[in-house]
């Protein structure tokens, strides 16, 4: 059973917080409560399982995310490209990144669980993105094509980061991208 509630979001809240701090690494349920100061069975009630409490948790981060998006000034928007690229980079996020990718895979592949991740993993940040770049004066049809193709950069060189833990490379890359598509 899941259950929507302030008790369920301070304890999501608690998870992203350790998370962040400490990765997932090969920790299990109980371990998880231990460490936010809860029980296991709690977990389980307000997420039904390991798999739907880090699902959640990807969910919790990208919302995040939108909301720093959405806080940026629109009067430049390549500045405001630059400057979300540099909190989707910051280093404190890593262990986000992974887990966003690595549930993205197996959600990808049915893993029970796992599937509800891909429920809005792109289209909850289409219309955010498209809106940029109708701002820029792109048709909404072209807007939305150039805010699917910004995703799939962004993830693609996040995960590149993330293999690579080459940030002046990625940084670079996403400069170049962001000069295509704001001039």
């Amino acid at each position: 059973m899941t259950e929507q509630g302030p008790a369920r979001e301070r304890l999501l809240a608690a998870v992203v917080e350790h998370l962040a701090g400490h990765g997932l690494g090969d920790v299990s349920l109980r371990r998880l409560a231990e460490a936010v100061g809860t029980s296991h069975r709690m977990l389980i009630y307000h997420f039904g399982s390991m798999e739907g409490l880090l699902v959640e948790v990807v969910r919790a981060v990208e919302a995040k995310q939108r909301a720093v998006l959405a806080s940026l000034p629109a009067d430049d928007p390549a500045e405001a490209a630059r400057a979300f690229w540099r909190t989707l980079t910051d280093p404190a996020l890593r262990a986000h990144e992974r887990l966003f990718f690595e549930l993205y895979a197996q959600a990808a592949q049915g893993r029970p669980g796992t599937t509800p991740l891909l429920d809005g993993i792109v289209t909850d940040w289409l219309e955010p993105v498209a809106a940029i770049h109708r701002a820029l004066g792109h048709p909404p049809a072209v807007a939305t094509a150039r805010a699917r193709l910004g995703l799939a950069v962004a993830r693609g060189l996040l995960l590149d980061l993330i293999a690579t833990d080459d940030l002046p490379a990625v940084n670079a890359a996403m400069d170049e991208f962001i000069t295509l598509t704001t001039t």
